[in-house]
């Protein structure tokens, strides 16, 4: 009963993706009428054009020749219709199936940062490419077929009452068994369908997983073990797949098998009749192609059925992302940050913050960082350097405590100017699919060409970008490799040297870049840090000498603060991690 009440929600979620095109569904289902009345209406006409040759010599081809032509006629219409059916469907359909994809992916834009970070992201691809797909599939026959179909089995009713109505009872009475192989088949794929998704979605991520690490699978000859992964969720998916299909393939020899006895029925009874004089030769004719008919639809909606339960299910996976909670709505009244009226102080409160409320990581953490001062974060690796960050940055929300930014409260701030208001350069690179003008360019789109440049020398990535073959508008990706790990690290400092916002996190900013382009970089700055707030995470602490204040973090508590002199004399925790970096080997 759950399953019956979880297939039909999804489906009225996916009519009410469907209801701005319900015109389409309109045209559908009358050309559909048309379609199956004409249909219906040829068997009629061959009937009369058989009872016109009852034997040799007496053939009124006369009377015939007006037959045939609306035969004829009938025929082209049903055609003509057939086409018209199958592209209102696929107008439908399609349109659908984009809106549900369009929802799922917008929905990825609203999430929280958590949300992306705990789902892996193989299983998001699958479910919003390959699920989708199968949803047009599910639909496009659905729709076509499942209406077709019942339109076919009612119109051809009416037709064979019109003719016999003791034979026409025959084919209701033996009818029902195919409902009943309907419902079975339901019932089971739906659940092994559902199965078959999911799996496919952990595939999806375990294969995106090894792909883009393949250079670390083999580094440490893990391929073996990669592979044996790989074989037992493959393993587990073929189970369920063979499982799916077992129970929808019992449809089709079942409804065959039903429709062999109605086509029987009708035969057996309809020679009877026609011996007694009930019926003429060619309405027993007629009969017969109407039986045929009338059972063809029931093998089509078998199919119908198979397809939409694994639609069904993949849309089920779909509408899992359109459900997921959105980030914390802002305050109606929520400040918006610009230049004018951000002056760069930032106050944290005894913050506190875990990932996991059981695992505390930031406990009672308290800092005031004023106007144009340089703060460099420093500690061991799982600190909580990167977490803090976050916070700052708004991609998690505290738990207990508060962040300021110029005095406001961070959950008083739209989350848009917050994140526009800092410049943040990553440890991990990233690089859009464009050139490289639209990379740099990616925080201010309406950048001239002169300033981009300017920005590419700041950042000491000019010359290496006049040496790519078509300079600027050089298409790249972060997944090419015709630009190195330093380089896209040069574009992403580019990218914030453009824009100059006020505040400025700098995380593991030059890691990816020699020694010689790291100090021209330092330089670089240096000037841009003059009068703007800024956060440096650093691991070579050589780069933080002259920071206004270096906080040494331990298990997300703050252990020692001060400048790099005062915590060398101190000769504590940061004086080891500095002098570590220098001793001799």
């Amino acid at each position: 009963m759950a399953d019956k009440k979880t297939g039909f929600a999804v489906l009225k979620r996916i009519l009410r993706f469907s209801k701005p095109y319900l015109p389409y569904l309109a045209l559908s289902a009358l050309f559909a009428v048309i379609n199956v009345g004409m249909t219906l209406y040829i068997p009629i006409l061959i009937g009369r054009a058989i009872d016109l040759a009852v034997g040799i010599g007496s053939v009124d081809l006369a009377g015939m020749i007006p037959i045939l032509i609306r035969l004829g006629i009938c025929a082209a219409i049903a055609a003509l219709s057939s086409w018209l059916v199958n592209l209102s469907t696929n107008k439908l359909t399609y349109h659908t199936v984009r809106d549900i994809r369009r929802s799922a992916f917008g929905k990825l834009q609203k999430v929280p940062l958590s949300y992306i970070d705990n789902t892996p992201h193989g299983d998001i691809i699958s479910r919003i490419i390959t699920d989708t797909e199968q949803i047009s599939d599910g639909l496009l026959m659905g729709f076509t077929q499942l209406f077709t179909g019942i339109v076919t089995i009612v119109g051809t009713l009416i037709f064979m009452l019109s003719i016999n109505f003791w034979i026409t009872l025959v084919v209701v009475v033996i009818t029902p068994l195919s409902f009943f192989v309907a419902s079975f088949v339901a019932k089971h794929s739906f659940e092994m369908f559902r199965k078959q998704s999911e799996t496919r979605g952990k595939l999806t991520a375990l294969t995106e997983e090894m792909i883009g690490g393949q250079h670390l699978v083999k580094a440490f000859s893990h391929e073996e073990e990669a592979q044996e992964e790989f074989d037992g969720i493959n393993e587990v998916l073929m189970d369920y797949s063979v499982k799916a299909v077992f129970f929808s393939s019992l449809t089709n020899p079942s409804t065959r098998f039903v429709n062999g006895l109605i086509y029987s029925g009708v035969g057996i009874f309809g020679a009877l009749s026609a011996l007694s004089g009930g019926l003429t030769v060619g309405m027993l004719s007629s009969f017969l192609t109407y039986a045929n008919q009338y059972t063809k639809p029931f093998n089509e909606i078998s199919g119908v059925i198979t397809e939409l339960q694994s639609a069904l299910a993949c849309a089920k996976r779909v509408f899992e992302i359109i459900d997921a909670e959105d980030e914390p709505a802002e305050p109606e009244n929520a400040v918006t940050l610009t230049p004018e009226n951000t002056d760069g102080n930032v106050e944290l409160n005894n913050v506190s913050f875990s990932y996991k409320p059981e695992i505390p990581l930031i406990e009672d953490l308290s800092l005031n960082v004023k106007t144009g001062q340089k703060i460099a974060i420093v500690g061991p690796t799982g600190c909580g350097k990167t977490t803090l960050i976050n916070l700052l940055m708004r991609f998690y929300d505290v738990n207990g405590g508060c962040i300021r930014v110029s005095g406001e409260n961070v959950l008083n701030i739209t989350r848009d100017s917050l994140r526009g208001a800092y410049g943040m350069v990553l440890q991990e690179t990233w690089l859009k699919n464009g050139t490289v003008f639209e990379n740099i360019a990616y925080g201010k789109p309406d950048a001239t060409e002169e300033e981009v440049i300017n920005a590419a020398k700041a950042a000491h990535a000019h010359s290496f970008i006049k040496r790519l073959p078509d300079g600027y508008n050089t298409h790249i990706s972060d997944d090419e490799t015709n630009i190195s790990q330093g380089q896209k690290q040069l574009l992403c400092i580019a990218r914030v040297m453009l824009c100059l916002p006020p505040m400025l996190i700098l995380d593991e900013a030059t890691s990816s870049i020699d020694t010689m382009t790291e100090k021209r970089i330092q330089r670089a700055f240096d000037e841009m840090t003059k009068g703007r707030t800024s956060f440096i995470v650093a691991h070579r602490l050589s780069t933080i000498r002259e920071a206004d204040c270096i906080l040494v973090m331990q298990s997300g508590h703050i252990v020692e603060m001060g400048k790099h002199d005062e915590l060398m004399e101190k000769g504590g925790s940061y004086a080891k991690l500095y002098n570590s970096q220098f001793e001799a080997s």
